[in-house]
Parts: C-alpha cells; structure tokens; sequence
C-alpha cells in the first residue's frame, strides 16, 4: 500500500514536470535537438519533454544531478539514460546494490532502482549543459514535489556543485539550514536534522576522461549512502 500511495503522488507530480513550459530557452532547443536529432541516433524517436525523476517510490537514497544531456535522458526519456554518464553512474549504483544492472541504455532495458530515485536540478536539457540561475530556480519547485512524494528519504547523493546547490534549497524548503553551508567537494558528508547529504563530483565525461572523477571514486560514494543507511 505504501509503494502504491507514493507511486500514485509520483505519477501526478511527473505529469506536471512533462508538460511543463516554464523556460522558453529550454523548451525551444531541447525541440530543436529532438527534431535535429543526431546522426547515430537518427533512426530514434526523441523524448523531447522536460524529463521527470525514476526509481524506487519508497527509496530512501536520492541521487540528483545536474538536467538531462541532449542526447541521452532528452532522447530516452529517462534520467541518466542512453549516455556515458549514465552508465557510469549505474555501474557505481549497481556495485553498491541500487541498482539491479549495471547499465542504463533505454527504457526498457529492464533497469530497477532498489531504495534510490534519480532526479535532476534542471529537467529540460540546457545549451551546453550550463542552465540559466533563473531556470534552475523555475525547476525547483519539482524537486521540491517530487521529494516530497518519497516519505522514507534519508540520504542525498548530490552529483557536482550545482546538484550540492539544489540540494540545500531542498532542504531549506523544508526549514533545515546549515549555516555556514558545507562546501562543495567530493565524498563530503553533511549530517543535518534530516537528510543527510553527499557531496560527488558529477559523471559527466569532462570529469570521467580526464580523470577527475575514477570509477572507484564514485563506488566510495555509493558504498558510504548503503553504510550511512546500516547505521
């Protein structure tokens, strides 16, 4: 009953984010991009819509990240989908037993998330993978909605700075402020009167083909959300 109360506030918040048109810079280049589309994926039909989080209804890991790459989650349609990032991230997920394969290339690939929902700060793919302050403001209120739907939330998996960001206006929205805010870093841990957060660098690949960002890195991190659930 319980997954199927949260699954069913899920579904009507992911509504709204799919039909969402809050930021005209947004909508109009992630239709270019599906309409454009690119050479390897010309045969695909693009996603094209604001892209809304996926998971586990009763998780209690949240992982957020930046906004959908534009030919991966706004092809696919899923968060962290169809990309190198995506992969990477699931490989790191299904490592540390939140995910039930390592890999995340369609949609019905038969991908589950098991105590852990993925969501974005943005949720419309942005020019250069760099969203306008304004538009990050317009798209909080769905991270707001839709963490408000995952009642057993603990643990917050915020990948790069301004997934850390987003992660506090969470929180603030929910009356729990930290001050002086933790800085940004990877596998930073901040312990507040709810949720705990989990600074990481982002699986983008500027981060994972130089280096910055290892596989083992992104394993501690994960490995650390389970142990942080054990205690």
């Amino acid at each position: 009953m319980v997954r199927a109360l949260g699954a069913g506030r899920l579904a009507a918040v992911h509504d709204q984010i799919t039909n969402c048109c809050r930021c005209e810079r947004l909508r109009t280049y992630c239709t270019r991009i599906a309409t454009e589309k690119k050479a390897a994926h010309r045969n695909d039909a693009y996603w094209g819509k604001p892209v809304p989080g996926f998971g586990d209804p009763n998780a209690r890991v949240l992982v957020l990240g930046l906004a959908p790459a534009a030919h991966g989650a706004n092809r696919t349609g899923r968060v962290f989908t169809g990309d190198g990032s995506g992969d990477f991230l699931m490989r790191a997920m299904h490592a540390a037993g939140f995910a039930n394969i390592p890999t995340s290339r369609r949609v019905d690939d038969g991908l589950r998330l098991n105590d852990a929902f993925i969501v974005a700060a943005v949720r419309c793919a942005p020019p250069g993978n760099k969203p306008l302050p304004e538009e990050i403001a317009a798209c909080h209120p769905h991270l707001v909605a839709e963490a408000a739907a995952l009642e057993k939330m603990q643990v917050i998996v915020a990948l790069g700075k301004i997934g850390f960001d987003a992660a506090w206006r969470l929180l603030a929205a929910r009356g729990i402020v930290i001050r002086p805010r933790p800085r940004f870093g990877h596998a930073v841990i901040a312990r507040t009167l709810g949720p705990t957060v989990i600074g990481s660098f982002h699986p983008s690949r500027q981060n994972t083909n130089t280096g910055k960002l290892t596989a083992p890195m992104l394993d501690d991190v994960f490995q650390l959300a389970a142990r942080l659930l054990a205690d």
